[in-house]
């Protein structure tokens, strides 16, 4: 919400984040119940003609922009792997400190900074793995509509329901013609379905 308010374009809106997660790290529970259930974030941060995914393992982070044209999609996991077009500056310092990588090897973020194998990241039948699958089918030809429908996918896990329930839904529409508007549509209930 800060980088919405604070910049004016996708890549200033990253630059707002890095310095406060410098500033003032992150933390605080992920759900309103007494349980603890805390992890660290991921963004999506776009304007009219860019788009960046941002992730984060508590102050650090690496950044990839997405290219013209390209689909990327995020779920609950580190997902930037080698292509890093900004990271911070202590990143990989910090990895060699810990242990996590050797420094010869090439820097794979989501393999040192997680658990999670990055290979089957993509094969696996995880939320991250559907999500990359439905948005390729549709690579060149994505609607709001179909993103909605990409949305309210039960089968998939992108739309969660049990314990962990999918909260709400945002789809945007950004033209890059600067004289059109920008449109945006959220769920009013819980399940985007409805």
């Amino acid at each position: 919400r800060l980088g919405l308010e604070r910049a004016d374009t996708a890549e200033k809106a990253l630059t707002v984040i890095v310095d406060l997660l410098q500033k003032y790290g992150q933390g605080g529970n992920c759900m309103e119940s007494h349980m603890a259930f805390t992890y660290h974030n991921s963004f999506l941060i776009a304007d009219r003609k860019e788009a960046w995914v941002l992730e984060t393992s508590g102050k650090y982070w690496a950044a990839e922009k997405v290219e013209a044209g390209g689909v990327r999609n995020i779920s609950n996991q580190l997902s930037i792997t080698t292509k890093i077009d900004r990271e911070h500056p202590e990143l990989r310092e910090y990895a060699k400190s810990k242990g996590w990588w050797d420094g010869e090897k090439e820097f794979d973020f989501a393999a040192t900074y997680s658990y999670v194998n990055t290979a089957r990241m993509t094969t696996s039948r995880g939320r991250y793995c559907e999500g990359y699958k439905l948005l390729n089918k549709h690579k060149g030809s994505i609607s709001s509509e179909i993103m909605m429908e990409i949305l309210r996918d039960k089968e998939s896990g992108i739309n969660m329901e049990g314990g962990f329930m999918t909260t709400g839904s945002m789809v945007s529409v950004l033209p890059q013609e600067p004289s059109l508007p920008c449109i945006h549509y959220f769920t009013g209930t819980p399940d985007p379905e409805r």
